[in-house]
């Protein structure tokens, strides 16, 4: 018999049966944990990666962003077969170790059919009201910094952010009162940090947060940033009931001879060896490509498409929004450290000038030189001789511009016959909006306080230009909706064909708005938990 070290490093048998196996600890999965943990069930959270090292190269904008270093050590494929590698991690935590912890709401209008100049995006079987609440835990609990009632296109709040925004330093603050000098609604940036800030605005001697120019793609040495290893995984472990195991990579679900419930959950752990492992319920939250990857990686005779995938929607309807991170150039220096605590959404479902939605503009993490000097290469020309990189950098100011793309059905994931992943995808699908947008911004740019001619493509944000190389906002491939003729997944998030298998990460979005997708699916985690908790007690 095989066995594995649980948390506290005991060993436990291969052969014993929990109530809930939980598959990735990201904002879906630890999310769920966190939930689970408090009603006394066995659960076993499944890990692919490792706890993150912490050392000094987590802060480093070279290993980081230049050289990759914590990228999971893998390509995937293109729909001409060429290969490229994704920006993945496997790490407790999962992506939100990288992520700029912006935590927004979808807008009450994506869940409903809207129009873009490009298609439809299709409603939503759940309504804005069904996820607020949780939408207003999710917030308590990543201890997001913000101010209901500033953004003009967000959804009604039940409550008000439990901590007030982080403050603008005073280049933001210029530019908030130039946009509204242009008759524009910016607001604060609502972020998940831990911080506590005194009447200036700094941070207070006992605050976890330090406020520095690290928090947009780089893991928190300081465990300040709220990632679903700090704020979930970690407190859920406390509880007796909680295991993990990290270093367990799950190929396969197995069904039982009927073929309507997952019988065992095949999962090759760190030493090479297989352990075969049961559960009541099982939750899939790998990443929208990694959670259809195993749901088709488990296709068997019951299921020849892959698991829950009658409708054959699993690994269709990829998408990753439709993103230009730019970097325009102050003409005064731009000495701020914390930069990511504004955004706008004048634009967000439309403008004056044009019917279709744009998108939304945020702040990106500060630029320093050594990225600037990893943009070089790509900046030939277009910089004049005279402002060297250090001068580039010191007047930086880093902007996000984030459109929404469609759920096309021909934008997806397949496996080939060796197990590597294809990933298909439209990069011209829907960008007339994105494009109007940025002209948005080059357009205000003499207004507030920017060199009119630099506006450069801040690149290194977004896979060194390879728009299929950036998964960091996947979503879709296992979509959720009242029909299974259409859908993989029923309201509930558990699978239309099998009765005890859920997805709980991005893959079940029908669409994904224009706004970072990491809030809606801790709320959604946090939803679909509270049923989990129903059906076991029942």
């Amino acid at each position: 018999m095989n066995s594995f070290p649980d948390n506290a490093g005991h060993v436990a048998p291969d052969a014993d049966h929990y109530d809930v196996i939980v598959i990735g600890t990201g904002a879906g999965g630890g999310t769920l944990a966190h939930r689970l943990a408090p009603a006394g069930k066995r659960v076993l959270l499944l890990e692919r990666g490792d706890y993150l090292p912490r050392e000094r190269d987590n802060w480093d904008s070279t290993a980081v962003f230049v050289k990759g270093k914590y990228r999971a050590p893998e390509f995937w494929y293109d729909k001409h077969g060429s290969s490229f590698p994704p920006e993945v991690n496997y790490y407790v935590g999962g992506n939100t170790k990288f992520y700029g912890a912006a935590l927004f709401r979808l807008r009450p209008e994506d869940f409903g059919e809207v129009r873009h100049h490009g298609g439809i995006s299709p409603a939503w079987p759940i309504r804005y009201e069904d996820l607020e609440p949780y939408y207003t835990q999710a917030e308590h609990l990543y201890l997001v910094h913000g101010r209901h009632g500033e953004d003009p296109t967000e959804g009604p709040a039940s409550k008000q952010y439990a901590h007030p925004p982080v403050e603008h330093e005073p280049r933001i603050q210029q530019l908030s009162d130039d946009l509204e000098k242009r008759g524009l609604h910016p607001f604060h940036l609502p972020i998940g940090v831990n911080l506590r800030q005194d009447e200036h605005g700094r941070a207070t001697h006992s605050s976890v947060c330090i406020r520095c120019n690290r928090v947009d793609g780089f893991p928190c040495l300081v465990r300040g940033k709220s990632d679903a290893q700090v704020i979930c995984v970690e407190p859920a472990l406390e509880h007796p009931n909680v295991e993990l195991v990290t270093n367990a990579h799950v190929t396969r679900l197995e069904t039982d001879p009927t073929g309507r419930s997952v019988s065992t959950v095949v999962t090759t752990l760190g030493d090479g060896t297989t352990a075969r492992l049961s559960a009541d319920v099982v939750v899939v939250s790998c990443g929208a490509v990694n959670s259809a990857v195993l749901l088709l990686a488990s296709a068997n005779d019951r299921h020849p498409g892959g698991l829950a995938n009658s409708s054959g929607t699993v690994g269709r309807h990829y998408m990753r929004h439709n993103n230009m991170a730019l970097m325009a150039v102050s003409k005064e220096p731009n000495d701020t450290q914390f930069q990511k605590t504004l955004a706008l959404h004048d634009w967000y479902l439309g403008a004056d000038d044009w019917d279709y939605p744009l998108g939304g503009m945020q702040m990106l993490g500060k630029s320093d030189a050594e990225q600037i000097h990893g943009e070089a290469p790509r900046w030939a020309g277009t910089v004049s001789p005279d402002m060297p990189f250090e001068v580039l950098a010191h007047h930086a100011v880093d902007f996000w511009l984030c459109g929404e793309d469609l759920p096309a059905p021909d934008n997806r994931v397949t496996l080939d016959r060796d197990g590597g992943i294809h990933l298909a995808l439209d990069e011209k699908n829907n960008i007339e909006g994105l494009n109007r947008l940025r002209n948005k911004l080059q357009g205000m740019l003499g207004h507030l306080g920017m060199h009119e001619h630099h506006l450069l493509p801040h690149s290194i944000y977004l896979h060194k230009g390879m728009p299929i190389g950036a998964t960091a906002h996947q979503a879709g491939t296992v979509r959720f909706g009242h029909d299974p003729g259409s859908s993989a997944l029923d309201t509930d998030c558990k699978a239309h064909d099998l009765d005890n298998l859920y997805v709980v990460d991005t893959s079940f979005f029908p669409s994904i708005g224009a706004v970072n997708p990491s809030l809606t699916a801790m709320a959604n985690a946090l939803r679909v938990g509270d049923h989990i908790i129903e059906r076991l007690r029942g």
